[in-house]
């Protein structure tokens, strides 16, 4: 049975993005694929049982990319919170290592192939005597270590994780440098390649950005956020490719408003609320540009113009909160690639298959 670990440099680098395209491409040399995330910070709770949602995600797309394995042993360790404190308080390294190793068990039975993706940097989990670097070499797997664009940073931050997995005794099969702007990648590609070949370590792809997969809808912005929903629930779904704040003059704020654009507006500016209602898309006759309105403040617009709102076939939500602190919660959501995201979800496998060298995977492991 072939294994992988899926590390990453930091959180948000896209392992979980990296795992879901490498199991759907593996998915066609292989008869049986496995995943774990044997460690999960990010967590639902399905069945009343305390899942990591990445763990959830991979379940769901199983149909797919057949999966094997259910929901807890995909994820038998939910780091909720307190949970470090009560280790600290009482630590019990046997009980954890006996979790993991006993649903690594029943999700390997019968694989030729398992995925397992990490959390956070190599050193996570440390503090509860479990760092992804220990549970690599637990797991007898060998690791792929993500970062995100860039050239000298991610360098010296994947230099630090191999250490750590060098230490374990862990064989570092190579890096996938994921989310390079276009403009820069040929630079990128070329350059960090031969940077990272200095210190003896294989690049195994580098995968361009792509706008799409950081693009929220307004469900995923209700979803994280208090902010109340108005109007517009038959169109949750609408995405975001880019914010626009309600606090300039009319004529410079249409000026800004293109297709998807979400507004967020006090809600005593019905000047801009109405100009927004009044801009539709070129490609698409009758429909707005903007794909949902957050009025802050607590302010709710006169009659006339919330009923234009609710004939406008788009979400509308208020929120109690000044426009800084909403456009800034907006700004700092984690964005993350849900089940029903399927445009979403065949972007990231075709960029897998384009832009990472899967045979060399498949000779390493």
């Amino acid at each position: 049975m072939k294994k992988v670990f899926i590390a990453a440099t930091k959180q948000n680098d896209g392992k979980t993005t990296i795992s879901l395209g490498l199991i759907c491409n593996f998915q066609h040399r292989f008869k049986k694929v496995g995943f774990i995330k044997p460690i999960g910070q990010r967590y639902l709770e399905e069945e009343g049982i305390k899942v990591d949602e990445d763990s959830v995600l991979i379940e769901r797309v199983a149909a797919t990319c057949q999966i094997q394995g259910g929901l807890k042993d995909m994820s038998p360790i939910a780091v909720e919170r307190g949970f470090t404190e009560r280790y600290i308080a009482n630590p019990d390294k046997k009980s954890i290592t006996a979790q993991i190793n006993s649903a690594f068990r029943k999700i390997s039975k019968g694989q030729e192939l398992i995925v397992i993706e990490g959390t956070g940097h190599a050193g996570v989990g440390s503090v509860f005597d479990h760092s992804n670097a220990y549970v690599a070499k637990l797991l007898g797997a060998k690791v792929i270590i993500i970062s995100s664009g860039g050239i000298g940073r991610p360098i010296d931050e994947i230099v630090l994780n191999k250490a750590l997995f060098d230490r374990e005794g862990v064989k570092v099969l190579g890096v996938i440098i994921n989310k390079v702007l276009p403009d820069k990648f040929n630079k990128i590609d070329r350059l960090v390649r031969k940077g990272l070949k200095r210190k003896g370590i294989d690049v195994l792809g580098v995968i361009p950005y792509s706008p799409l997969l950081s693009r929220p809808t307004i469900e995923q912005i209700l979803e994280e956020t208090h902010f109340e929903l108005l109007y517009g629930k038959n169109a949750l779904e609408n995405f975001v490719s880019q914010v626009i704040v309600g606090a300039m003059q009319v004529y410079d704020a249409i000026r800004y408003i293109t297709d998807d654009s979400l507004l967020i507006t006090p809600g005593d500016r019905e000047d801009i609320i109405d100009a927004a209602l009044r801009c539709y898309r070129e490609k698409e006759k009758g429909k707005l540009k903007i794909s949902g309105i957050i009025l802050t403040g607590g302010i709710v617009p006169t009659e006339s113009i919330m009923d234009a709102l609710n004939k406008a076939n788009i979400p509308v939500l208020l929120s109690e909160s000044d426009t800084y602190a909403v456009v800034s919660s907006v700004h700092d959501l984690n964005i993350k690639i849900r089940p029903t995201d399927t445009a979403k979800i065949d972007t990231v496998i075709n960029l897998v298959k384009e832009d990472v060298d899967l045979n060399a995977i498949l000779k390493g492991i």
